[in-house]
């Protein structure tokens, strides 16, 4: 059993470092895809929505797929279709064929991103402790990576395709090998199946409040990869190349964070871990929004990092803990609100900073997550809470000790 669960987890892993490396190769790329393609700027913004939105069908989707199928199999289907999506973006030659390819993207990313974190709820319920963070510190990695090899791209002034090519020929391989030991939906032993279809209903109302904390998390996630760059530029007066090292300070320190955050949850608990990272991240904001230079505004993306790296991942674990035997449907439902968040958060920010001012829209996001803190008690409905103190009786002693994924 243990051997499974650390096969099974470190397989997982591995996708979710694949989808970050992927998710940055895209966006990071984008004024090179609008160069390629001859994308005009009024025409950018529905090309770059058109992706959350079909994201969130393709989560609606794999809601219903997963009762008919585990979300093993979708996600083993799912992950080559975005990488291949990703490679058609960068080797088309016509609007139409990008439109295809981003829809190709947006739908198979949203059905990807829901089966990769039902997987997770379902192992960290197997362990018994909490190790979901671990999960998306993996995909903070590969999204370091990807933003990496993006910008030795640019740098080389490297076509699309070849930047995409060698990138999609190691890891669609890899994938579909690593697919072979994925874990999910197995219960632990004397509990019944955590599936879609296991016979709980989902009662939106109890999810609201998750699905309220995941679209402010991610409306501040895309507030700082949306505006950073210009904010440190044009309101703090730095450099352009200073200018994109905020972004970069803000992945380090979102994989620091959760490569840490899994032992604080099991030492102190969910709630505790949940309401010191809305409050990190509302300190986080309030430095960025009064910083007098460059440098102060970096340490406020730092504090951001820091802060709103726990709240996503905490999020779906709630979401499991509330719906043990309808995890894979609450998942699916709450991935919804991640796009929402990316849609919501960087026209308002925008909007706000034109007609106001971009200090004054650093504190919209700033007030959004501190409103995590009345809603942290949904992060520990009992009797599930993983940690030191806090974790149920376990029939079987998996994981401990265990150093590696």
């Amino acid at each position: 059993m243990t051997d499974v669960l650390r096969r099974g987890r470190a397989s997982l892993a591995f996708s979710f470092f694949a989808q970050g490396a992927t998710f940055a190769l895209l966006v990071t790329r984008i004024p090179a895809i609008q160069d390629r393609y001859g994308v005009s700027d009024a025409l950018l913004p529905a090309f770059l929505a058109a992706v959350p939105v079909l994201a969130g069908v393709g989560s609606v989707t794999a809601e219903q797929l997963v009762k008919r199928i585990p979300p093993s199999l979708l996600l083993r289907c799912l992950q080559p279709l975005v990488l291949l999506a990703l490679l058609g973006v960068g080797s088309g030659e016509s609007l139409a064929e990008l439109g295809v390819a981003l829809g190709m993207f947006g739908l198979a990313v949203g059905g990807l991103d829901a089966s990769m974190n039902m997987l997770g709820v379902s192992l960290q319920r197997a362990y018994g402790r909490s190790i979901m963070l671990s999960f998306h510190a993996v995909f903070s990695l590969g999204g370091i990576m990807g933003a990496s090899l993006a910008w030795a791209g640019a740098h080389w002034h490297l076509a699309l395709w070849v930047s995409y090519l060698p990138v999609v020929a190691v890891l669609l391989p890899a994938t579909l090998v690593g697919s072979r030991w994925y874990v999910g939906g197995e219960a632990r032993p004397g509990e019944q199946a955590t599936g879609a279809g296991a016979g709980q209903p989902v009662v939106f109302k109890l999810l609201l409040p998750l699905c309220l904390v995941m679209t402010f998390a991610y409306i501040g996630d895309s507030t700082v990869s949306n505006w950073s760059a210009k904010y440190l530029k044009d309101v703090l007066g730095s450099s352009e190349q200073l200018s994109t090292v905020p972004y970069n300070v803000y992945m380090v320190t979102t994989l620091v964070g959760r490569s840490l955050g899994d032992l604080g949850v099991r030492r102190f608990g969910a709630v505790a871990v949940v309401r010191l990272g809305a409050v990190v991240a509302a300190l986080g904001f309030a430095v960025v929004a009064v910083a007098p230079g460059a440098w102060v505004g970096m340490l406020g993306f730092t504090l951001l990092g820091l802060g709103l790296c726990v709240l996503v991942p905490q999020t779906f674990a709630a979401a499991g803990r509330l719906f043990p035997h309808a995890s894979d449907a609450a998942v699916a439902r709450l991935n919804i609100f991640n796009y929402v968040g990316f849609l919501v958060g960087s026209p308002l920010v925008g909007a706000l900073g034109d007609t106001w001012s971009y200090r004054g829209a650093m504190v919209v996001p700033m007030v959004l997550v501190l409103v995590t803190l009345y809603y942290a008690r949904s992060f520990a409905p009992q009797p599930d809470r993983y940690g030191g103190g806090h974790e149920r009786p376990r029939t079987a002693d998996v994981g401990r000790g265990s150093n590696g994924l």
